[in-house]
């Protein structure tokens, strides 16, 4: 149709254009996105896997760090919140190094790296 076509067309004539243009688009972009997603699918090579979520990797245990001098029982890794308890030494005037565990030699990790 050309754009003098347009101009000499009726409301309903336009309207019914309209519709077959919108119907036309709207079955392409299904089809698009569909492509596009199976591309992805296939980039991150989950194809054929759809809405599980991936295994977290495993971290190695960490031994505790520092300890509670009232309570042995109490024990933290120095990772994640601080717990209660060391907040309310530390508020109480301590220092992290004086709630270390003393460890031999033997028992200390070794860095890498």
């Amino acid at each position: 149709m050309e754009k003098d076509d347009w101009a000499s067309g009726t409301t309903a004539e336009l309207w019914r254009l309209y519709d077959e243009v919108t119907t036309v688009l709207s079955r392409r972009m299904t089809a698009e996105k569909a492509k596009l997603e199976e591309r992805l699918r296939r980039i991150d090579g989950t194809a054929g896997v759809q809405n599980e979520e991936r295994a977290r990797r495993p971290y190695p245990p960490v031994l505790p760090k520092y300890q509670n001098p009232k309570d042995p029982s109490e024990t933290w890794s120095g990772r994640g919140k601080q717990p209660r308890w060391l907040k309310a030494q530390l508020r109480a005037g301590k220092k992290l190094n004086d709630l270390l565990i003393n460890r031999s030699s033997g028992q200390r990790r070794r860095r890498t790296g």
